[in-house]
């Protein structure tokens, strides 16, 4: 039976246990022209040091108006490639392996004058109202996620994941919410995502997994729910999404966080659920800081890996911790060995 420490094998993905960091926004100041600089360096480096099997790097920019915020990083051009391969081999020097998340943030672009998304419908009213974008701008949106892919390739990452949830762009072309085109992209509301992956997979060698993030129900009156979350992931599946990472919300006044009386592991029953309707592995997040209920998900078969964002952004060692504390197999390193 599987425990967190199983060792996990996808095609040319080997990890050595089913801990993983998930992507989170870093916002540095001095992530200029979206590169990665020496915080985002020893943020992910730390991680691989503290134990984590597989690392995700926080969302990148496709685009530079495609970034959250003008602090974040991106992805978009030749010259930032050098940057992330200097995080991939340092985090490989520890045992881990690293993927990074390609996104757009669509409306939700705060620092993009103006923003654009599938519809002219703003966020809130904190946020600016976005231009509809063209059909043949949204075609080229879908170019620059496989060229984003390409150069992550190039900068070494094992695996790649497409961000479709949180109300960033994807989510915003798949949900009946946001999406009120009246084109190809508006008639079939999976077709953008769908074209995403195919570009993605396109650029990515045939043994590397390629991961997407969906928010599996929307909170908000109107919003979407599992199954219907499940036709549309079908099509990602069919297009060559390998693994799910089951998040949900962020569209209207309630996040990603799921709102004020999300409690632990709140979201691990969408990840069951989305598990067997698709039949493909699947990744549960979710304030999941707890050992005992993260091994849990992995014993009781509910996902096949566990993602520990806040655990992680509070304790770099999560993983040496939770080896500790559950018996697990621990590769401390030499270093650090007396204070264990």
């Amino acid at each position: 039976m599987a425990d967190l420490f199983t060792p996990y094998v996808l095609k040319g993905l080997s990890l050595k246990n089913r801990i993983v960091m998930p992507p989170m926004c870093q916002y540095s100041v001095q992530a200029e022209d979206g590169i990665p600089n020496n915080w985002h360096y020893v943020h992910y480096v730390s991680r691989a040091v503290g134990g984590a099997g597989l690392i995700i790097v926080e969302m990148t920019g496709v685009h530079p108006d495609g970034r959250i915020t003008n602090r974040d990083t991106g992805i978009w051009d030749d010259g930032q490639i050098p940057a992330y391969r200097k995080i991939v081999d340092e985090v490989h020097a520890h045992g881990a392996r690293i993927g990074i998340q390609l996104g757009h943030a669509g409306r939700k672009a705060e620092d993009a004058n103006p923003p654009v998304a599938p519809s002219a419908i703003r966020f809130d009213e904190k946020y600016k109202i976005p231009r509809a974008l063209s059909t043949e701008e949204a075609q080229s949106l879908v170019t620059a996620y496989g060229e984003a892919a390409r150069r992550a390739v190039e900068a070494g990452f094992d695996t790649v994941e497409i961000h479709g949830a949180h109300g960033y762009l994807i989510h915003q072309f798949h949900s009946p919410l946001t999406n009120r085109r009246d084109d190809a992209y508006g008639k079939d509301l999976a077709l953008f995502g769908e074209e995403v992956v195919k570009a993605v997979k396109k650029a990515v060698p045939e043994d590397m997994p390629v991961l997407m993030r969906v928010s599996a129900k929307e909170y908000v009156d109107g919003g979407y729910d599992v199954d219907y979350c499940a036709e549309i992931c079908q099509r990602y599946r069919d297009a060559g999404v390998d693994v799910f990472h089951i998040s949900s919300g962020g569209e209207g006044h309630i996040g990603s966080n799921g709102g004020p009386k999300a409690g632990s592991g709140y979201q691990v029953e969408l990840a069951e659920q989305m598990k067997a309707k698709l039949d493909v592995p699947v990744i549960a997040v979710g304030r999941l800081e707890n050992y005992e209920e993260a091994q849990q998900v992995v014993l009781e078969g509910k996902a096949d890996l566990v993602a520990v964002g806040r655990g992680m952004l509070k304790d770099p060692y999560w993983a040496l911790h939770a080896a500790q504390e559950l018996n697990g197999e621990q590769k401390i390193p030499k270093q650090y060995l007396r204070a264990f």
